[in-house]
């Protein structure tokens, strides 16, 4: 890859993590390509974009973003400065998501659970939401998208229906009185 093509694969990648809600670092050394295939249809069904990218594309791509601390030093002589995060080490899955900040990790999760054995290597090695780093299980355990929207619809729902409550309250008990009062005075309510 020269130049030119680095610029442009930094330029795309930088893209995508700012337009992302949510990006899973993956890690799937071990994987077989069937395996990795399997999954790569599984997130486009998620409407998540997933790319192998080199480390340093990546932390090129990051290393003006909130994410700087994965980055480490890119200077040329590295010697005895800083070293990248872990996470941007070894072979690098990115998957974006652009609508559900847990749709990552939960497609990893259950994808492992379908496949088996044959996915057991495969793990995110961070997640990143809001500027901020998330560990594997943490992201996996965030509410979905349709999930956040009912609570909040709830949440807003709650208030109204119990004002609604409360004003029905006194004329059902005025009801109630003179159903009682007309009973008592021997007609029919």
């Amino acid at each position: 890859m020269n130049r030119s093509e680095k610029t442009v694969a930094i330029g795309d990648a930088k893209g995508k993590f700012d337009k992302a809600i949510s990006v899973a670092l993956v890690d799937f050394q071990g994987l077989t390509v069937e395996t990795v295939t399997a999954l790569r249809r599984e997130f486009r069904k998620a409407g998540i974009e997933y790319r192998v990218l080199k480390n340093t594309v990546i932390r090129h791509a990051l290393k003006d973003s909130a994410y700087k601390t994965l980055v480490g030093d890119l200077s040329p002589d590295r010697k005895n400065a800083p070293k990248a995060h872990a996470a941007v080490r070894g072979m690098t899955g990115v998957a974006w998501s652009y609508t559900d900040p847990a749709a990552p990790a939960k497609v990893i999760e259950a994808f492992k659970k379908t496949t088996g054995p044959k996915a057991e290597k495969l793990k995110v090695k961070t997640g990143m939401v809001g500027g901020s780093l998330i560990g594997a299980e943490a992201l996996a355990k965030m509410p979905g998208l349709k999930e956040t929207q009912g609570h909040i619809v709830g949440m807003l729902d709650a208030p109204a229906a119990q004002i609604y409550a409360m004003l029905q309250t006194p004329a059902a008990t005025i009801v109630a009185i003179l159903d009682t009062w007309i009973a008592n005075q021997g007609g029919t309510p």
